[in-house]
């Protein structure tokens, strides 16, 4: 019984050798569509352009898929994604530092707005002697140098947000703090 001959070759070693030729040939031709298929839907969002990469590396063997690497996306969809999210998050940080937004309204104010003029919430506490707002960590009025006490908001919640007056009374005799003395003088 003779074996087929491929391509005219009637040696069987030859044969063998082309046979094991054409298998690598066509399982790298199939694994290169697998490939293009999988490097398309990390790169291409549209289903139909998917496809006909795919279509082009198995018509068009190895050639296609040559054709696609050329022509693909430079970066993946993640990646992409990737970037519009960090823009969003950098474009966030800067609108912050350019000026904050009422927590309530979300109406655009500056930072030493003392309320929102949008819906009239408080958004910050005045200092009871320079008036200018309070962060409320604060402890004391980086503007005035006064202390700030911890009772000053509770007491001005009670009080319809009004400055309640001062809880300590200066010792009889004691009149105004000697120029170019600590504002903080003022209440002890």
């Amino acid at each position: 019984m003779r074996s087929l001959a491929l391509f005219g070759i009637e040696n069987n070693a030859l044969s063998l050798v082309a046979g094991l030729l054409v298998l690598f040939l066509v399982a790298l031709w199939l694994a290169l569509v697998f490939y293009t298929y999988m490097d398309a839907r990390r790169r291409i969002a549209d289903p139909m352009l998917v496809g006909t990469a795919v279509v082009a590396a198995l018509v068009f063997p190895f050639v296609g898929t040559v054709v696609y690497m050329i022509v693909r996306p430079p970066e993946y969809l993640e990646d992409v994604r990737e970037r519009e999210l960090e823009i969003q998050a950098a474009e966030a940080r800067l609108s912050q530092l350019e000026g904050d937004v009422c927590p309530y309204c979300d109406f655009e104010v500056d930072k030493d707005f003392l309320r929102c003029p949008s819906c009239l919430r408080r958004l910050k506490e005045p200092c009871r002697t320079c008036a200018k707002p309070l962060d409320p960590r604060w402890k004391i009025c980086p503007y005035c140098e006064a202390e700030v006490s911890s009772g000053q908001s509770r007491g001005r919640a009670r009080s319809g947000g009004r400055p309640s007056a001062p809880t300590r009374a200066r010792p009889a005799g004691t009149g105004r703090p000697a120029a170019g003395a600590p504002a903080a003088a003022l209440e002890r």
